[in-house]
């Protein structure tokens, strides 16, 4: 990291250097990796955090124990001298405290407008209601194959500020309508929003409001590629000007799209048949048009097209999204805990052609769960729920199908067991976030896996390798 020509660049962005009062709003992963960032370029700041204790906090005071932390609230002596606000993700910027530094001054900049004035290599920014992690991933892997080095992460994995490296070809992103909101600087080379569904409305006013965070994604130059079966994402092509415009669809013609040859299924990219859809290794529609949009972010970052199809054929997916653990009786076990919202289990649903029972529920996050009904009653013979909003769930159901309740994962999968027959899947999709019984979605996902894997045939079953080809059952 070149220090002399990013602190000088800092300094006319946003008018920070070692005189400013630096404050991170956050210890969590992202909080962590902004501090290693300053600490790197020399920039003094401060820490607060209104947990009393963030689960980061030894280890930051062992690696930092000279700077100055204020948890168990938002200090107000904190942002009163702050000139410069960082705020993480998952803090909301309506707070009070936050409000009232920006009013008296403050600057409030995010990791990913730091990231954006640090690199000089390329950016492929990803966001969406779902499937970003797959097509972040998908991207990544597709560099890597084509001989790119290639920094992955954003809202997935390493935050964007620890990829930096002076060697870097490209950066793919995968970035939250939290990141965008507060990002003014991105000016990825290409761009997507996969599309758009209801999410995190306990944080955003509307529909529309999270919409136009998402948009975000397409401020400056270069390819935008956009989802022409979504009309909320295909009306954003007004929105960026500045941009050429690559789309993909499953349901409509597109630059890449599907399309039926000699009686199979076959990705396209305008007339040029690519592979067939057979090929690709992920259970799900929804999974094709990921691999579309993959594709096109690819053909806009000039990656060659030998190496991105050899990626998508060797992908193996990822955990908690759409994951295979088990196939016991002749029942599929099929972990999609990352479904965190409707869209997510919606399009998951869509992706099926034989019977289902389904496990969701958790924390609704505002969300309506009239938006599942339509999907539930075409594809779902039984539903099993649990969490915090399971009774919204049942209510918007309204005997459409027949419904159980379970009170834990384990009693959810015996439920399930007990339920399904010869050809069936179990999908556990739960429309909701996890943060009402789980740690998070991981851990839910995690439960799942153990509860179906202690059945007391899984042992005598196929085992089926997870998403790192590990042995699962």
């Amino acid at each position: 990291m070149n220090t002399e020509i990013i602190l000088q660049t800092l300094k006319n962005t946003f008018g920070l250097d070692a005189r400013s009062k630096v404050l991170v709003v956050g210890l969590g992963v992202t909080g962590l990796s902004v501090a290693h960032y300053l600490d790197q370029l020399s920039l003094p700041y401060a820490i607060v955090d209104s947990r009393i204790k963030p689960a980061l906090m030894a280890e930051f005071i062992e690696q930092h124990p000279e700077v100055p932390v204020f948890t168990g609230g938002f200090d107000a002596d904190a942002f009163n001298v702050a000139t410069h606000l960082i705020v993480s993700p998952g803090v909301a910027l309506d707070e009070p405290a936050i409000l009232a530094a920006l009013a008296r001054g403050a600057k409030s900049l995010s990791d990913i407008d730091l990231f954006s004035r640090s690199v000089t290599a390329p950016i492929v920014a990803i966001t969406g209601s779902n499937g970003k992690s797959t097509v972040t991933t998908m991207v990544g892997d597709m560099a890597k194959v084509a001989g790119k080095k290639v920094g992955v992460g954003g809202n997935l994995g390493v935050p964007a500020l620890d990829l930096i490296t002076d060697d870097a070809e490209l950066y793919v992103l995968e970035l939250s309508s939290f990141q965008l909101e507060r990002t003014t600087q991105l000016y990825a080379a290409a761009a997507t929003v996969l599309n758009i569904s209801a999410d995190h409305l306990d944080r955003h006013a509307s529909v529309v409001d999270y919409a136009n965070q998402k948009q975000i994604v397409f401020n400056g130059t270069g390819v935008m590629v956009l989802n022409v079966d979504d009309p909320m994402v295909d009306a954003m092509r007004q929105q960026g000007l500045g941009r050429s415009i690559l789309t993909f669809g499953l349901n409509y013609k597109a630059d890449f799209y599907i399309a039926k040859v000699q009686g199979g299924d076959y990705l396209m990219y305008q007339d040029q048949r690519l592979m067939p859809v057979a090929d690709l290794p992920l259970e799900g529609s929804h999974n094709v048009a990921n691999a579309l949009a993959a594709l096109a972010l690819g053909v806009a970052m000039h990656l060659d097209m030998a190496s991105m199809c050899k990626a998508l054929r060797e992908f193996k997916g990822l955990a908690h999204r759409m994951q295979k653990v088990a196939v016991i009786k002749e029942v599929a076990w099929i972990n999609d805990s990352k479904a965190t919202n409707i869209g997510a289990c919606v399009a998951a649903l869509q992706g099926y052609t034989h019977p289902l029972v389904l496990i969701a529920g958790g924390d609704a996050k505002g969300a309506d769960m009239l938006d599942l009904v339509p999907a539930i009653k075409a594809k779902v013979k039984s539903v099993i729920l649990m969490g915090k909003d399971a009774a919204l769930i049942e209510r918007a159901l309204n005997g459409c199908v027949p419904t159980y309740s379970a009170a834990n994962m384990q009693q959810a999968v015996k439920i399930a067991a007990g339920i399904a027959l010869t050809g069936d899947s179990v999908l556990l999709s739960p429309a909701c976030a996890s943060i009402d019984q789980f740690r998070d979605y991981k851990d839910r996902g995690e439960q799942f896996t153990r509860a179906v894997l202690a059945l007391s045939n899984a042992g005598k079953d196929k085992p089926v390798k997870n998403a790192h080809g590990k042995v699962s059952a």
